[in-house]
């Protein structure tokens, strides 16, 4: 005797399709048969669809990876907050991103590392470690995700009107890109001061200082 073919639902109990959709029929009548199934389809659809949404997605980071390309030394990059404005200046650029700041911050360290050609300076507002958990629920935990997405990178701290200043003012010269994340905490942004990968301050200082000493020489 053959065997019709089967399908399981949920566990091990196998599922003749024909044999049900006859048994539909009888039940419920041919009229009626139809929307039922539609209804069963769209079932499946949307908890396909459902699954897929709440898959965690870094499609974002081909976006974060090319705009890193184009930044060098003197650069900023912001991560933002939900409510972090646009800027009007002509040297802010704002992209959105579709994802919580920790992940961009990781995103972002993992492409420096990478390249290797730009040093980051990492800046956290000050006010960010003032705020109680009860205040605004999340904060505790966030705090300690970017600690471990910082990967030993250490954090300068300012307040958050001072750091609004330095952006101001660079924007002036260099672009400022920022990364308007989902993440809905208050004074959450980081930002980051680019810096050469391959000349640290210390060199430009002891450049500097031979340079004045040359000078000296050669006016005497």
């Amino acid at each position: 005797m053959r065997k019709g073919r089967h399908r399981k639902i949920g566990g091990n109990f196998p599922i003749d399709s024909a044999r049900l959709v006859r048994r539909l029929a009888l039940f419920v009548g041919t009229k009626h048969l139809a929307l039922i199934l539609l209804l069963v389809l769209a079932v499946g659809v949307g908890g396909c669809s459902w699954s897929k949404r709440r898959e965690p997605s870094r499609s974002w980071s081909r976006v974060v990876k090319s705009e890193l390309r184009a930044l060098g030394y003197r650069n900023w990059i912001v991560l933002g907050d939900a409510g972090f404005p646009v800027h009007s200046r002509p040297g802010v650029r704002t992209i959105l991103i579709n994802d919580e700041i920790p992940a961009v911050l990781d995103e972002v360290l993992k492409e420096l590392d990478r390249v290797q050609t730009l040093s980051p300076r990492v800046y956290m507002p000050r006010e960010l470690a003032e705020i109680p958990n009860d205040r605004a629920p999340g904060v505790d935990e966030y705090r300690a995700v970017v600690e471990k997405a910082l990967r030993g990178y250490p954090i300068r701290d300012m307040e958050f009107r001072s750091l609004s200043l330095l952006l101001e003012d660079s924007a002036n010269k260099f672009t400022v890109l920022v990364f308007k994340t989902t993440t809905a905490l208050p004074y959450s942004g980081i930002f980051i001061e680019l810096d050469s990968g391959y000349w640290d301050q210390e060199s430009e200082r002891d450049l500097r200082d031979r340079l004045d000493k040359k000078r000296r020489l050669e006016s005497t």
